[in-house]
């Protein structure tokens, strides 16, 4: 049975906001009903505490589901957001910021050479792949069951039966069309990779380093390893999304933790300070392929 606070301010807003947002939340995580109460509804937080509308204070775990390494409301952090900020919100037009902040991530991470900034994890993932298939003339797409790698109708496919299988819409309004070309497998199955890869001419093999979507799963000794080898052997390319694990498991990620090169990586909001921001780059050569220096993945504006 769902917990309800009646006679409070969240309890008005979830009423408010079922009349304007579908379930009244605008992401299916925040709606709490597996935990079997209505949503929280935070007004403030700091360091580690978050506070809601009615006054109630939580030691909050999350930090925005990771980005937040310092915590909210830092006080750096609010610093650089104010002095942005009053410098324009938005241009339309290349600026100093971006280049530093590319020369930073370049800096940190192994297999990054050049990156592209994107909006959103998920846009940064629908763009390496989109660049992996440019690069090597195929389609396919391998992944892992109970990954979790963005909003994109080809990577929203799950399992069916045997080792490795041809992804299936699961989610409505993703048509069978666009996961067709999504190979999907159990992680740490080094047959069932095997398998996938003799089977498949692949374009990618992407995966979280360290799996969070399913709960945290490591890779087993060695697996990360046989997956850039299954990758090299294939002709494919291998996609680590680090959006979960950049600059957290350690300074360049958990690519530098493990010593393992990908040919791309993906990078989420972490890299905004928890704002709206992402990337993906990876070897000079692939991402020199991105319009202008090249021809894939054109993006407006």
């Amino acid at each position: 049975m769902s917990v309800s606070i009646t006679d409070s301010k969240s309890a008005e807003l979830y009423a408010r906001a079922l009349n304007v947002l579908p379930g009244g939340v605008n992401s299916p995580v925040r709606a709490m009903r597996s935990i079997g109460r209505d949503p929280i509804f935070a007004e403030r937080a700091e360091g580690a505490e978050l506070f809601d509308v009615d006054g109630n204070r939580y030691v909050d775990w999350m930090c925005s589901w990771g980005p937040l390494i310092h915590g909210h409301a830092h006080p750096a952090v609010l610093d650089a957001v104010t002095t942005a900020a009053r410098a324009g919100t938005t241009f339309g037009a290349a600026t100093a910021g971006e280049v530093e902040l590319a020369e930073e991530v370049a800096r940190r991470m192994p297999a990054v050479e050049m990156l592209r900034m994107t909006s959103s994890g998920t846009e940064a993932s629908m763009s390496a792949i989109r660049l992996a298939r440019a690069a090597t003339g195929r389609d396919k797409l391998l992944k892992f069951s109970g990954a979790y790698h963005g909003h994109v109708d080809g990577l929203l496919a799950e399992a069916g039966s045997g080792l490795a299988t041809q992804g299936i819409p699961a989610s409505p309004g993703v048509t069978a069309a666009a996961t067709a070309a999504t190979v999907i497998v159990p992680w740490n199955d080094p047959a069932a990779v095997e398998q996938a890869c003799a089977a498949h001419e692949l374009a990618a093999i992407i995966c979280e380093p360290y799996p969070a979507n399913m709960g945290l799963v490591p890779p087993q000794d060695g697996f990360l390893e046989y997956l850039r080898e299954q990758a090299d052997s294939n002709g494919a390319l291998l996609i680590f999304d680090e959006v979960i694990t950049g600059f957290r498991v350690a300074p360049g990620g958990a690519q530098e933790l493990t010593g393992l090169t990908p040919d791309l990586t993906v990078m989420g909001k972490v890299i905004g300070g928890g704002l709206p921001a992402a990337a993906y780059g990876g070897r000079r050569d692939l991402m020199e392929r991105i319009a202008p220096a090249g021809t894939s993945t054109r993006r407006a504006r």
